[in-house]
C-alpha cells in the first residue's frame, strides 16, 4: 500500500513540475521596432490579354520603409513558368529596388501565378501576383495589324513622304 501511495505521489509531483515549466503564449510576438519594412508600389500585376510568345516580364518596385537594411533571402515562383529574380545586396533605409518576374507566354490560356518573397522585414513573407490570358498562336497570327497614325490621326502607311530638298 505504501509503495502504491509513494508511486502515485511521485508521478503527481512530476506532472506538477512539468506544468510549472509550460510556456504560455499570448499570440502576440515581439516585433523589432527597428526592423526593415518592405513596401511594394503594387502587389498584383494584370497583363490583360497577351500575344502568344509576347513580353511576359514585369517589375515589382519596392522601398525599404523600415529603419534597418532589408535583406531579401528568396523569391520563389509558384511554378516553373514564373521565374523571379531579386536583389542580392541589402537595401538600405529609404532605398528602392525591383523584383523582376518573367512569365512563359508560350502557355495558352488564363493564368494567375504567385511569387513569394521572403525577407528580414517586419512582415517576413509577401506574396506578389501576376495574372492575364495568353492567346493561342493562331489567334496571335490572325490578329488585324494595328494601323499607326500621326498626331493628326492620318494613317502613317498612307501619309505622304516628306519631300527632299534638291540642290
Amino acid at each position: 500500500m505504501r509503495k502504491a501511495l509513494f508511486t502515485t505521489a511521485f508521478f503527481l509531483s512530476i506532472l506538477a513540475l512539468n506544468a510549472q515549466d509550460a510556456k504560455t503564449t499570448t499570440g502576440a510576438e515581439t516585433v523589432d521596432p527597428n526592423a526593415p519594412e518592405i513596401t511594394f508600389e503594387k502587389e498584383v500585376h494584370d497583363f490583360g490579354t497577351m500575344e502568344y510568345g509576347g513580353n511576359g516580364n514585369v517589375e515589382f518596385k519596392f522601398t525599404n520603409t523600415g529603419k534597418s537594411p532589408l535583406i531579401i533571402s528568396s523569391a520563389t515562383g509558384s511554378c516553373g513558368c514564373t521565374v523571379p529574380s531579386h536583389p542580392k545586396e541589402p537595401i538600405r533605409r529609404g532605398e528602392s529596388a525591383v523584383i523582376k518576374v518573367s512569365y512563359d507566354t508560350k502557355r495558352v490560356g488564363a493564368f494567375t501565378k504567385t511569387v513569394t518573397v521572403n525577407s528580414n522585414a517586419k512582415t517576413p513573407s509577401k506574396v506578389l501576383t501576376i495574372k492575364g490570358t495568353v492567346m493561342s498562336q493562331e489567334e496571335t497570327e490572325n490578329q488585324m495589324p494595328l494601323k499607326k497614325s500621326d498626331k493628326s490621326g492620318a494613317p502613317v502607311e498612307n501619309a505622304p513622304s516628306p519631300l527632299k530638298k534638291v540642290n
